[in-house]
């Protein structure tokens, strides 16, 4: 499918339209911001977002700028997003040089400070959460394409300081749980392991 450069927000609703997580397929997304976000379809069916965000869409804007990061987004989800106008099909380009590889994924189980570090659908490892090799490893999760991307894009972007609360990475998780205990100090549930490290904001 072939977009024009002038293509600019809102996008057009395509109630008939399907989604596609072929390698190499790229999305403009509506951030809710007035900005456009990019993202394309990594090999392993993962989506790599672009640190660029324009007015009007632009292809060779996009597929220049690096990976700003690297998630999971829940396929019915992207079909919603494009059929409303939230995400909108660029078509398939070749798969940028930084998505080619599978990512290091984390899965972290509830009150433990133990990991298990995932690639390519097989485990390579295990580690402590306060791992400094880990700190940007995104944790496995799958996010709604129209309800969480966009803000997630944003907090990307913009590095803002409460990002934690969108999700991400194992430093962001860190972040969260200690904000957590902070704010409910007699909540068992959000108490930290007696082994927690602490990390600075």
């Amino acid at each position: 499918m072939s977009v024009p450069v002038c293509q600019s927000l809102p996008f057009s609703p395509l109630p008939s339209a399907r989604a596609s997580l072929k390698p190499g397929a790229l999305y403009a997304i509506d951030g809710n911001d007035r900005f456009i976000y990019y993202g394309q379809v990594a090999p392993e069916k993962s989506i790599g977002f672009f640190r660029i965000r324009s007015e009007i869409v632009s292809i060779p804007a996009a597929l220049s700028a690096e990976v700003m990061s690297r998630f999971l987004v829940g396929y019915p989800s992207i079909g919603q997003a494009v059929r409303s106008g939230k995400w909108l099909s660029l078509g398939t380009h070749p798969v940028h040089t930084a998505l080619r590889d599978q990512a290091a994924t984390v899965q972290w189980p509830v009150g433990t400070t133990e990991v298990t570090i995932w690639k390519g659908g097989v485990i390579i490892g295990t580690t402590q959460v306060h791992d400094a090799n880990i700190q940007d490893y995104e944790i496995i999760a799958a996010y709604d394409a129209e309800f969480h991307v966009p803000d997630r894009l944003k907090m990307d972007y913009n590095g803002s300081a409460d990002a934690w609360s969108v999700g991400g990475s194992i430093r962001r998780e860190r972040l969260k749980k200690q904000a957590l205990a902070k704010k409910f100090p007699d909540a068992p549930w959000h108490q930290l392991p007696p082994d927690w490290v602490p990390i600075e904001e």
